[in-house]
């Protein structure tokens, strides 16, 4: 799936590849993608030829081992990762856990994680939880966005950020933060879950250590897709995993009672590959076969400029959350206002998907592979609807729901 020229996209075919529904306004693509229309008859397909007819035996005839290192290799092309470096499984927070551990054994006399506030909660939560188990005095210490890199010093360990900030969307710049670290003897962790699919990323140009990221925002693999990790070849054969689970074994059906690491990427293998979400996965990974990210990135650029614009001129009651530049957010917008919350129910009562997140900014996702100008024309629309119907003064609108 290498990545063809840029121009090369047809965003009517990629449209065509996603079931959406009609009349929806579905820009929610940066928390969960759309299904991919060949998925359920793919799957069917995988499930009654392999399962229900070669069972266990399709682990070998159908590949189901290795699944996860191809479809890793799918997913590499798209974050300037080299074969044989990203491997499929697990969820993101176990992937994150894995980086951080590994991270930390190969900076064994220095105590500082450190991280910025724009960090996804998560990924804060796994580390406080890794840092305690450890017991050696670590600190996670978290700082503004823009003081990361005063911060980086021989003291820190290792560099742990979400490369696009998942409320405002604001974007660090990975390569010059690598070259820093580097400089200061820092491993770097970066969590591309709101970067991979939306954004152009080269983990390998910038010489990043670890990434890690989900796959069902903008890679579209469904609800509960596996994650992935990527490791930098130059340290990929020496790390050590602080999960070492059975398949992550040099070799697993040996049973050993120790443990002895697999080679390569195949050491960040955990547990049991999730099958049916892998195949899940690489079916909407084939929607890249009719796209190439620099193209999806520079649509995405246009799609949000132009929204920004509209909302700012049509709803100045609201105030822009994200970056202004295009080359310093991801594929999401942001907008601040006190009542975000019922103004964001009111436009998903009337079709148009958001979503929210505390204290008050709405997210309008933008993935051109299914997104173009007549859904920047409809939100602004009924965005100025939501807000002259004063949403926030109806008992309805403000209860918050269990998923926001």
């Amino acid at each position: 799936m290498k990545q063809p020229a840029a121009g090369f996209t047809n965003f009517e075919l990629t449209r065509e590849f996603f079931h959406l529904p009609p009349g929806l306004t579905y820009l929610d693509g940066n928390s969960l993608g759309p299904l991919p229309r060949k998925l359920p008859a793919s799957i069917n397909r995988v499930l009654a030829e392999q399962w229900g007819e070669l069972l266990i035996g399709a682990w070998e005839q159908a590949e189901w081992m290795v699944q996860p290192f191809r479809t890793g290799d799918r997913i590499g092309d798209l974050i300037g990762a080299p074969p044989g470096t990203v491997v499929v499984g697990d969820t993101l927070s176990v992937k994150v856990y894995q980086a951080l551990g590994a991270a930390l054994a190969m900076n064994p006399g220095r105590r500082i994680v450190l991280t910025d506030s724009g960090n996804f909660p998560s990924d804060l939560y796994m580390a406080e939880a890794l840092l305690k188990t450890v017991g050696e005095g670590h600190q996670l210490k978290v700082v503004p966005p823009t003081e990361v890199c005063a911060q980086l010093n021989e003291d820190v360990a290792v560099l742990m950020l979400t490369e696009v900030d998942y409320r405002t969307g604001r974007r660090h710049e990975m390569t010059t933060l690598n070259k820093i670290a580097r400089e200061c003897g820092v491993i770097t962790i970066w969590d591309l879950a709101h970067s991979v699919g939306a954004i152009e990323v080269d983990v390998s140009g910038s010489n990043a250590d670890f990434a890690v990221g989900c796959t069902y925002k903008y890679l579209n693999g469904g609800p509960g897709a596996p994650a992935f990790i990527y490791v930098s070849k130059a340290i990929i054969d020496s790390v050590e995993s602080p999960l070492t689970g059975w398949l992550g074994h040099s070799a697993p059906f040996k049973f050993s009672p120790s443990y002895d690491p697999g080679p390569g990427i195949a050491r960040m293998r955990i547990g049991t590959p999730p099958v049916v979400g892998l195949f899940a996965l690489d079916v909407a990974l084939d929607v890249w076969e009719l796209a190439t990210i620099g193209d999806v990135a520079q649509r995405a650029a246009e799609l949000t400029q132009s929204f920004i614009a509209g909302v700012e001129r049509t709803c100045p009651e609201i105030e822009l959350a994200s970056p202004r530049d295009p080359a310093s957010r991801g594929s999401h917008v942001s907008f601040r206002h006190p009542e975000g919350y019922a103004i964001m129910r009111t436009l998903i009562a009337n079709r148009v998907i958001g979503d929210f997140r505390e204290p008050d900014i709405m997210r309008f996702g933008f993935a051109p592979l299914y997104n173009g100008d007549g859904c920047v024309s409809t939100a602004i629309q009924e965005l100025r609807k939501a807000i002259d119907l004063k949403p926030w003064e109806s008992e309805c609108f403000k209860v918050r729901a269990a998923v926001t």
